[in-house]
């Protein structure tokens, strides 16, 4: 079975997924365009950048991209590693406690457990790379005043206990802009990227 999978790179949430028995361009197109309703997404507003696998590159894929205006980015050739964060997020997955030994039964069983995992991972998971707040708390941006409320207990333990703490407590402010391989060219507004394309 093949795992389809959408993440919000600024809040780490995953915002769509489905599994499958084949891997297509047509699947892939399906779930974007779930995505994009689901999250109100605007022509223009979002890139998604995926590998270089067939079904990411395929026609069906890239004309409802232009469809939805998602703008596609890809992965640079023969480096597998090139998105930290759903590499970050497979390794999760894959090192659950409940992952199964073997394979799935059937795609029923598999899909219990990712939608499990999903629900797990967006709301309860506090994620290192945001501070310790759960994604759904970043998407819907509670993260702020988690974090600051976070800070004043930190503040207030540090006065009870001066002894314990050898200079300033954590930093506790959100995490600001996300860049997957920062580059001038992600930072063109969308109309002169398509220029610079």
């Amino acid at each position: 079975v093949y795992l389809y999978m959408v993440m919000d790179l600024y809040s780490r949430k995953i915002v769509a997924w489905q599994i499958y028995d084949t891997q297509s361009s047509e699947l892939a197109a399906d779930l974007m365009t779930e995505a994009c309703l689901l999250e109100k997404v605007g022509k223009d507003q979002v890139y998604l950048h995926s590998d270089n696998g067939t079904p990411m590159k395929g026609a069906s894929l890239l004309a409802r991209l232009q469809e939805l205006g998602v703008i596609p980015s890809f992965s640079r050739p023969s480096v597998s590693n090139d998105n930290p964060y759903s590499e970050a997020l497979f390794k999760t997955l894959k090192y659950r406690p409940e992952y199964p030994d073997r394979a799935f039964e059937n795609i029923g069983q598999a899909r219990r457990w990712v939608e499990n995992f999903v629900i797990w991972y967006n709301r309860e998971h506090l994620h290192s790379g945001i501070c310790f707040v759960s994604p759904i708390n970043r998407h819907e941006g509670k993260d702020v005043e988690i974090l600051q409320k976070r800070h004043q207990v930190y503040l207030k333990a540090q006065q009870n206990n001066p002894l314990r703490w050898t200079g300033e407590t954590r930093d506790w402010n959100p995490p600001g802009k996300v860049w997957l391989n920062k580059s001038h060219k992600h930072q063109l507004p969308p109309d002169q990227l398509k220029k610079a394309a």
